[in-house]
């Protein structure tokens, strides 16, 4: 009996030792989940801040860049937009002659009035540090001289618009005074000819040929890329 109590009795014992353990286990798994939900929490906080962060920065470069320019628009023939922080100049008379990209003397007369000003609020001390790349693009229709085939069309026009983002770039580049900002400039500042791959369209979707033949101005800031580094690293948590 007493040796059949005994084993009752380390069996008992056993029990309490599992028992034990698996409180000290649930104990170390609730850490661990409070842990991850901390991490988690904390990172959803950063991504809130940055794009807080991100949308303030737009908002404050766009009314920056509309106090400055906005009596100048109607005359430039231009437009801002606010959700993308494009200038657009949209009077293709006035800035090349057709089938040429050698400015016209009249874009380069807005040049000089727009680019000095432009450069200086986009590389102030307020926004260097947070600019990814101010991209010059180059749009046309998607017509060519008469030209029926649609892939030589868009051919012609990507060499076209091309070469007139090159001279945009080239010349804007002179307009550049301060060797620091001329230096910052040449890391951030690209020339894009996108030929007709970005038309623009009437109501009726119609292609509007004549606003489709543009320069644009494009300011992209590096707080998206920000945000997606964030996220990729809560995705190795």
């Amino acid at each position: 009996m007493l040796k059949g109590w005994s084993r009752g009795n380390e069996t008992e014992s056993d029990w309490v030792s599992i028992s034990d353990l698996m409180s000290v286990l649930m104990i170390i798994f609730l850490f661990i989940a409070v842990s991850y939900m901390h991490n988690v929490q904390q990172n959803q906080l950063n991504i809130k801040k940055v794009a807080v962060a991100y949308q303030e920065l737009q908002t404050d470069l766009y009314i920056e860049l509309w106090n400055e320019f906005k009596d100048d628009l109607p005359k430039w023939q231009a437009v801002l937009e606010k959700e993308t922080l494009t200038i657009r100049f949209e009077e293709p008379e006035v800035l090349f002659n057709v089938g040429s990209f050698e400015l016209s003397d009249k874009f380069r007369v807005i040049l000089n009035d727009f680019f000095p000003r432009y450069i200086r609020i986009i590389s102030s001390d307020k926004y260097r540090n947070n600019i990814e790349e101010i991209r010059i693009e180059g749009h046309t229709s998607s017509e060519w001289r008469g030209e029926n085939n649609d892939v030589e069309a868009y051919f012609n026009n990507m060499s076209l618009s091309q070469n007139r983002t090159r001279s945009v770039l080239k010349y804007c580049m002179t307009l550049i005074t301060q060797p620091e900002t001329q230096k910052w400039a040449r890391k951030y500042i690209t020339a894009n000819g996108l030929s007709s791959s970005h038309l623009i369209f009437m109501d009726e979707g119609v292609e509007d040929k004549k606003k489709s033949r543009r320069v644009e101005f494009r300011t992209k800031t590096n707080a998206e890329k920000k945000v997606v580094e964030i996220i990729e690293r809560m995705e190795n948590i």
